[in-house]
């Protein structure tokens, strides 16, 4: 395969590797976003059940941005900040949702902050002030922003990465023998009698001549090769050399063949005979 080829397939592989990394973190992060929204609005549910409200409605869950939600309630509510610590913490380790996040309760009418608090994977580092204060009834909007979800993607994108590089590895790999041994092939030779035989190359050597050799007769005598002393039937001679190639004349197989014997003729232990009605064979004493 050529360079220019080789560079064609690996921009190909990474305009699909770049369309599968977006369409699979697309699709992580759909999946994603809707275990929080759910989870989310379980606690909504959870906290006005707390507080023995069970006519107030939780609103839709509104994905602010990546890893932002906002969760609404249609009615004033007061609450424990204890209370919404423990029922974000079930309901999130239900979902399987990231360990790293932060909760900010927010008043509707001035966005100010009313409480807030951090939660890290690390027990130890986790920020809950005041947890034990009672927020007044008021009208809140609470939202949550999971602290680590962008690095998680960094980290999907460099695990993608690094599979590409290695699958680009493979392929040069794979590429560099077989260009190796196409050149090696390209050298190499069937000895007939005193020649020597170059089927890639289209030509015979004989000590220092070169005789050079028609595609055809190239074809015709490497069959010849694959099976000295055999007869080859004509149709099938034909057939492997003219197959594909427009009209076959059967005087044309004639013709090869005695240009053949011709180029061949020097070495008087190498025969191609012709059997009558039936074919041709190469007779190697």
């Amino acid at each position: 395969m050529s360079r220019r080829n080789i560079y064609s397939v690996i921009g190909l592989i990474a305009i699909l590797f770049s369309v599968w990394v977006f369409l699979d973190s697309e699709e992580e992060n759909e999946g994603f976003s809707e275990r929080v929204k759910i989870s989310f609005r379980e606690v909504g549910h959870q906290l006005l059940l707390s507080g023995q409200d069970t006519t107030s409605l939780v609103l839709p869950v509104i994905e602010l941005e990546r890893s932002k939600y906002k969760l609404l309630f249609d009615k004033e509510l007061s609450f424990l900040p204890n209370d919404l610590v423990t029922i974000v913490k079930s309901s999130f380790e239900k979902a399987g949702l990231p360990k790293n996040y932060r909760v900010e309760v927010i008043q509707c009418a001035d966005l100010e902050v009313a409480y807030s608090y951090e939660i890290k994977n690390d027990k130890e580092k986790n920020i809950i002030p005041c947890a034990g204060r009672l927020l007044p009834k008021n009208c809140y909007t609470i939202s949550v922003r999971f602290t680590n979800k962008e690095s998680h993607f960094g980290i999907m994108f460099l695990i993608y990465t690094l599979i590409f590089i290695v699958l680009i590895a493979v392929l040069f790999y794979k590429w560099k023998p077989n260009a190796k041994t196409k050149q090696t092939d390209s050298n190499t030779f069937v000895p007939i009698g005193i020649f020597h035989f170059y089927r890639d190359q289209n030509k015979l050597i004989k000590a220092t001549e070169e005789i050079n050799l028609s595609r055809k007769e190239c074809e015709l005598l490497a069959i010849f090769i694959d099976s000295p002393n055999q007869i080859i039937k004509r149709d099938e001679l034909m057939k492997k050399v003219w197959e594909d190639h427009g009209v076959i004349v059967g005087r044309s197989l004639d013709t090869y063949i005695s240009k053949l014997r011709k180029k061949l003729s020097e070495d008087d232990t190498i025969k191609i005979t012709n059997v009558h009605g039936v074919g041709y064979k190469l007779e190697i004493n």
